[in-house]
Order: C-alpha cells, then structure tokens, then sequence
C-alpha cells in the first residue's frame, strides 16, 4: 500500500508490474489430468464420445501452471520408449462442445525429447484449458 501523500514509482513511470499468477503448489491442491497418449496421431474426437475414452490413460495430479516441457517428463518417466531422443510430443486439449453432446480437439504445443522448443514453456493456463478436460 502507498502512504497517503506518495506515489509509487510505476504510477510515476507509467510502468505496469508483472503480476505473479505462479500457483502456491504447496497450499493448492492439484488437479487430476487425464492424458491419452497414442503413437503417430492424435484420437479421434469420436473416442470420447458417449461416456468412452480411449483405453490408454495415465493420470497426472498436477496444476494449472504445469508446463508442456514439465507434462513430457511425467509422460517420459512411465514409458521408456517417449525418452529416446527425437520423439515428440504434441498436445491437444479435448474438450465438450457447449450445446452438443460431442467433443472438440485444439491443439495447443508440441515438445521433442533432446531438443528446446518454444512451447516447452506454455503453461495449461495459456490455453484455455479448464479442469475436467481431458489431453
């Protein structure tokens, strides 16, 4: 809080400070993501239809700032075949369609084992995602 009387240093700048939306990871508790992993392509929108999702699941608890870079070691350390060098990763966020009784798929990055990549740091966040979705 500024004192009465003072104006802080951004106001007199015109400065507008970066406001911190990391999550306290300690008193937040996480969220359970569902990921569908699936070799050459993504699943078909149709998959999840009904009540169905593919058989391939691995659950993650993790949080909302969780990163593609971070969701690929998770995805990395329960199958060995994802850690050899050049394997990609390319994430789509699964989501119900409001007012229609099917799913919609957006992609939102792609990560590659050995190399850095710009959407290594995308946040779940960035994109929209919300919790009940499915990756």
């Amino acid at each position: 809080m500024v004192p009465a009387g003072k104006m802080s240093e951004a106001k007199l700048t015109g400065e507008v400070s970066k406001i911190d939306k990391s999550i306290d990871r300690v008193r937040t508790c996480p969220l359970l993501l569902r990921v569908f992993c699936s070799n050459h392509r993504h699943h078909m929108s149709s998959e999840y239809e009904q009540g169905n999702t593919p058989e391939n699941e691995l659950q993650i608890y993790t949080w909302m700032d969780a990163t593609l870079s971070e969701l690929t070691s998770l995805i990395k350390e329960v199958n060995p075949d994802a850690r050899r060098k050049g394997t990609q990763f390319s994430f789509s966020i699964v989501y119900p369609e409001e007012h229609y009784q099917r799913y919609r798929i957006q992609e939102i990055g792609v990560t590659e084992q050995g190399v850095k990549r710009s959407d290594d740091n995308i946040p779940l966040s960035a994109k929209r995602f919300t919790v009940g979705d499915y990756l």
